[in-house]
């Protein structure tokens, strides 16, 4: 009876470890790594064929037909005020989805998936860029460097006001 109470322990010890994981998907902008709830993640691609859209924001670069569906590409550099990717630079492409809205977040390099303790997850510092603390909602440090969490409402926020018209987030 004793190692089937432990056993019980044990096992509700493990999930209550592996609920206190945060998981993400990193991706790489000019140098910096960046992660995303792994959970608001809908596909990794390659962004090819990228259709211009006349007028659009400059932080859009166009849109894609991603299995029937129109999507819209975000250069992740320009919404966070990085220098434009050289035009040879092949980036991917990291789609989630906001307000029942697909967009492809084109980044430079995909990274892994990382499980991180929630408590390792620290306020967003006052030195971080502050073109980058407008969308961040925390960062990790990492072994030998730093992961900022982007929040991806607060990044796409801006876009999807300017498509209203009316200036007013959705």
């Amino acid at each position: 009876m004793d190692q089937l109470i432990s056993s019980d322990t044990t096992s509700d010890l493990d999930k209550i470890h592996a609920n206190d994981l945060e998981q993400f998907v990193t991706f790489v902008v000019n140098g910096q790594l960046f992660g995303v709830p792994v959970l608001q993640v809908q596909d990794i691609l390659r962004t090819e064929d990228i259709a211009r859209v006349p007028l659009a924001p400059p932080e859009v670069r166009g849109s894609i037909n991603l299995r029937g569906r129109i999507v819209t590409v975000i250069d992740v550099r320009i919404r966070l005020g990085l220098p434009k990717a050289e035009d040879n630079q092949q980036g991917m492409g990291v789609t989630v989805e906001q307000q029942n809205d697909l967009y492809t977040l084109l980044v430079d390099e995909i990274g892994e998936v990382l499980s991180l303790p929630s408590t390792d997850r620290e306020k967003v510092p006052g030195t971080l860029n502050p073109a980058w603390r407008d969308f961040a909602c925390g960062i990790f440090q990492l072994e030998k460097q730093l992961m900022v969490v982007l929040d991806i409402d607060r990044l796409l926020r801006k876009h999807s006001a300017t498509n209203t018209g009316n200036g007013a987030p959705n």
